[in-house]
This record gives C-alpha cells, sequence and structure tokens, in this order.
C-alpha cells in the first residue's frame, strides 16, 4: 500500500489512498484552522474504530442487533520522568444493554480485542525515513 502525503496549505496535512483522502489540521492554537482532526486524532480515533468493527461483526454474525451498542474510549496520558508527554492507557468500555446476551460479554472483549491496530501497536513495525531527489 502506498500512500502520497500533501500540504495543501496552512497547517493542513492529507493523505491520499484508494481514491480517497483523509484530511487533518492543527488546532488553533498551533496555527492550523482545525478543519479537520490532527494526525494523533485520528490514530486514537482508529484504535476505537478498529475495536467496533469487530465488535459490529461479533454481533452480525449472531444477529444480535447493535443499535444500542456503543464503545466508550478513554485515553490518558503520562509525563515521563524527562517531562515528555505520553499516552499511556487506552480503555475501551463495550456498553450493551440489558438485552444484551451475557453468554456473549467475555466473547466481545476477545472480539475487540482482535483489533489489527491495536495488534500494530503491541508489536510496533520498524520504520524507515528516507529522503529523495526528484
Amino acid at each position: 500500500m502506498e500512500m502520497t502525503i500533501t500540504f495543501p496549505g496552512g497547517k493542513r496535512v492529507n493523505a491520499a489512498f484508494d481514491g480517497m483522502t483523509v484530511a487533518t489540521d492543527q488546532p488553533k492554537e498551533a496555527g492550523g484552522e482545525a478543519s479537520a482532526p490532527t494526525p494523533f486524532d485520528y490514530f486514537l480515533a482508529a484504535i476505537g474504530t478498529c475495536a467496533g468493527i469487530y465488535v459490529l461483526s461479533f454481533c452480525q454474525q449472531r444477529q444480535i442487533p447493535t443499535e444500542k451498542i456503543s464503545l466508550l474510549q478513554r485515553i490518558e496520558f503520562a509525563t515521563d520522568p524527562d517531562g515528555k508527554r505520553r499516552l499511556a492507557r487506552v480503555a475501551i468500555e463495550i456498553v450493551v444493554p440489558p438485552e444484551f446476551p451475557a453468554k456473549y460479554h467475555n466473547a466481545l472483549v476477545k472480539s475487540a480485542e482482535l483489533c489489527a491496530v491495536k495488534k500494530a501497536i503491541a508489536n510496533p513495525p520498524d520504520f524507515e525515513i528516507v529522503t529523495r531527489v526528484e
């Protein structure tokens, strides 16, 4: 997979791939226009939506209605001894209605834990960044 990253103006940075464009921006206090989520916001949203697709698929396979199901993701940050802020914890709570079959509670959690984004964070890739002159 390839993505082309472009700079359409201001603090905006876009990623184009597969005929789609993901637009990002920075908050006004960081010099942006707040016209789109920040790249880090997309990263955090990817965790929750990835878990969500596994929850959705689990329920759809069992014909369990999903209208009253949601995921609540809480993000916690910590400050390292050197003063740098870091992502410390991501907690996801799957909220189900009372009529959701109790026998599936643990299986629903296991399903969400299959999230490919979570797995990529747990087993991080190698990064290579180079410059190319054209």
